[in-house]
């Protein structure tokens, strides 16, 4: 508990001893108002105080309202019992709500406690500076300790470590990380000390990006919640008129009829109808509720922007997902080589030496495939062929790495290739040497998101790739979604979800995902965006409404469950809360039930219905 929380239990406490002092003394009459008001004003002075500033800045329907004029008019009935044990479990109902709130807020916090104070600049004599993060240019060499946050995205230049990145992706096995490895703001350096090379601004990092996503989350209202909203706008003084009404017309008729007003009787009803109607329980539970859900999904690397997107993701039927770095590792890698006259290792060393001096990815993967040192003393005469290829003279050989067209200029007569994936040829002194096939690794879970998606009620699957159709084809039968679509601009990628989207014609949401730049107008476009954020393009991220910081295809279905979690509490609290209010709002008006029970009308619902709603928060088991 805080400190504010700890003086409410105290005056909790306090206004409950004397209450029950009171009570047992037996004392009657005017004594016994006086002494009341003691506990009453212990407990219920703040709530005073709030509805009578309501009422002088003209806004005065709220629940402190209610329970002032409830509890006032009950002290004016003689029922002093009744007036201070009103307020006491408003306000042992508030203090719950408030640890509630206090405990979600402290697990998101710990979550996202990821912002680092400082970073580790070396000096000339050797002795490291503390600066501010802000200040760190691209570019700068930072060192980080043992035990430290990783300030600022970069790249290892020194030292290996295990990194906790669990904060940032939910995973609590630990990274290893070493020299070129890539390093997110916000892990934790668990073992060797580390320079790093930064990437980025402190602004642009990951740590700020998910503190900025976090921090904006509760500004995007549901529909839920905005009902709610305006529910309590008109129902307050819905009630507040009804209580009105309550408390006169049936005297008044009475009158009439000539018979007694027996207007005690029909105030007290009014009151305690009053009392039952605090919408306590519905304004509390459903954004803690969302609170809680987003917090929960936050810890396992689910990063959702708001309570809106939480509640569209809930119907998501029909889930879309680009190919390469959403179910595929995006990174290509030498998977064959086929047809060669020579080894296979010669091969790749000569190819690899061939692309030494090329940026292209195919060749960093031919250059990664070889795992040695390229010796570019070896190589001569290079000559990069728009379209086709690289020529190079490798120890007096000369080399070309290509594709088919290459070889049909060097005079080659290549073999195609029985596998899926990019086709590297070579020739060596005119003489065809084989090929190198280049494919790009679907990740290891992707086949069982694909199931979870299944298992979660998504109805359709369909990938969308600007791959070539056979290697399209061969990656979705290997996924087992239910449809493909290759070759596919980015504009192609849109006009194919609009007419999803149009097909649908409301029946269930529509989810892309996707990681590059090239995916953000479609992300904008779908009813709801998923980005890889590990390592999707800031483009990407910022377009989506939920990002996947692990990179993980799994946990689309898991974010699917957890909205779904929540959004089923948020309707179990909206039908429970109104539910018992009306109840006893008509037991109430028709005088079956008293005070007693307008206290668990109102204060014993919130408290079920917070306790309801803390319920969104446990999703590691989802």
């Amino acid at each position: 508990m805080n400190k504010k929380q700890k003086k409410v239990l105290f005056r909790i406490l306090l206004a409950a001893v004397l209450i029950a002092a009171i009570e047992i003394s037996g004392i009657k009459g005017t004594w016994k108002l006086i002494l009341y008001l003691a506990p009453y004003l212990i407990i219920g002075y703040d709530i005073l105080i709030k509805a009578a500033k309501g009422i002088r800045n003209l806004q005065p329907f709220d629940e402190n309202f209610l329970m002032s004029v409830a509890t006032v008019g009950a002290f004016l009935l003689g029922e002093y019992t009744e007036a201070a044990a009103v307020m006491l479990f408003y306000q042992i109902g508030e203090l719950f709500q408030s640890y509630a709130v206090g405990k979600s807020r402290r697990n998101i916090s710990a979550l996202m406690d990821i912002r680092p104070d400082y970073a580790n600049i070396e000096q000339a004599d050797g002795s490291l500076e503390q600066v501010d993060p802000d200040e760190v240019e691209i570019g700068t060499v930072i060192t980080v300790k043992p035990g430290e946050k990783i300030p600022i995205d970069g790249i290892i230049t020194e030292g290996t470590t295990s990194l906790d990145t669990a904060a940032l992706t939910g995973e609590s096995v630990p990274r290893e990380a070493a020299v070129g490895s890539e390093v997110l703001s916000g892990s934790i350096n668990l073992s060797g000390l580390i320079r790093i090379r930064t990437t980025r601004e402190f602004g642009e990092s990951t740590a700020s990006k998910i503190l900025d996503l976090v921090e904006n989350a509760s500004s995007r209202k549901s529909r839920s919640e905005n009902f709610i909203t305006k529910f309590a706008r008109i129902y307050t003084p819905a009630v507040c008129i009804s209580a009105l009404a309550l408390a006169l017309v049936p005297p008044v008729i009475r009158l009439l009829l000539g018979m007694s007003g027996d207007w005690s009787v029909w105030v007290y009803r009014a009151l305690t109808f009053l009392v039952i109607s605090c919408p306590c329980a519905l304004v509390v539970s459903i954004p803690l509720t969302f609170f809680a859900g987003l917090g929960g999904a936050g810890r396992e690397g689910i990063l959702i922007k708001g309570s809106n997107y939480m509640e569209t993701l809930s119907q998501v039927r029909h889930v879309v997902f680009d190919k390469t770095g959403t179910m595929t590792k995006g990174v290509f890698e030498v998977s064959g080589v086929h047809h060669n006259s020579m080894e296979s290792g010669k091969l790749l060393e000569l190819a690899a030496h061939a692309e030494a001096f090329s940026t292209h990815p195919i060749s960093s993967s031919l250059r990664k495939a070889y795992g040695e040192e390229i010796d570019e003393t070896r190589v001569s005469d290079v000559s990069e062929i728009s379209g086709q290829g690289v020529t190079a003279r490798v120890d007096d050989r000369t080399v070309a790495v290509g594709n088919s067209k290459l070889m049909q200029a060097v005079g080659s007569e290549w073999k195609d290739c029985h596998g899926v994936g990019t086709v590297v040829h070579a020739a060596v002194d005119g003489e065809y040497a084989g090929h190198i096939l280049i494919s790009d690794a679907v990740k290891p879970t992707a086949q069982a998101a694909i199931r979870a998606l299944k298992d979660a009620g998504v109805e359709r699957t369909t990938m969308l790739t600007g791959d070539a159709e056979k290697a399209a084809d061969a990656v979705a039968a290997d996924l087992g979604v239910d449809e493909v679509f290759s070759e596919l601009l980015p504009a192609d990628k849109v006009a194919k979800v609009e007419q999803f989207l149009t097909e649908a014609k409301g029946n269930g949401r529509l989810a892309f995902v996707g990681d590059g730049i090239n995916d953000a107008p479609v992300l904008s476009r779908a009813d709801v965006g998923i980005a890889m954020g590990a390592l999707g393009s800031d483009a990407a991220i910022e377009a989506a409404d939920v990002v996947l910081m692990d990179d993980d295809p799994l946990k689309i279905a898991k974010a699917i469950r957890i909205s779904r979690k929540c959004i089923r509490i948020v309707y179990e609290n909206i039908w429970f809360a109104i539910g018992i209010k009306i109840l006893c709002l008509i037991l109430g008006a028709l005088g079956i039930t008293n005070m007693w029970a307008a206290i668990f009308a109102d204060t014993g619902v919130m408290v079920l219905a917070v306790l309801n709603a803390v319920r969104a928060l446990r999703v590691k088991n989802l």
